[in-house]
């Protein structure tokens, strides 16, 4: 008699999360670990993930100010392209890191690569 196991943590691939910070040579770093999510180090990389998008969008305030000082200097304002290039770096892993943990039903993969009404170039 052959046995088969019902169990659904057994037969689930659990995805690896990308999580919001690098290796020490810039490579990207990720997590396997349970559906849940409750894990040390899955909470400990929803908090870092909070405080990057607090952090931009305090950074989207100081933009707003800086750009409306008509006394913003040259250096002031490559200074704060470099912070807006690295808020929008940890933004885009946080969202790519989301967006793969997101589960797509079998009928909505073939949706997901279709372009909505307005999209690319109109």
């Amino acid at each position: 008699m052959i046995y088969e196991s019902r169990d659904v943590a057994a037969t689930t691939v659990a995805r690896p999360r990308l999580l919001p910070w690098s290796n020490l040579d810039g490579n990207p770093c990720y997590l396997v670990t349970d559906d849940t999510g409750t894990g040390r180090l899955s909470r400990l990389a929803d908090e870092i993930e909070a405080i990057q998008l607090g952090m931009a969008d305090d950074l989207l305030g100081h933009t707003v100010d800086l750009l409306g000082d008509t006394r913003a200097t040259a250096p002031q304002l490559r200074y704060l392209a470099a912070c807006l290039a690295e808020a929008l770096h940890d933004v885009h892993r946080i969202a790519r890191s989301r967006g793969a943990r997101l589960h797509v039903s079998d009928g909505d993969e073939e949706d997901a690569d279709a372009v909505p009404e307005g999209g690319r170039g109109n």
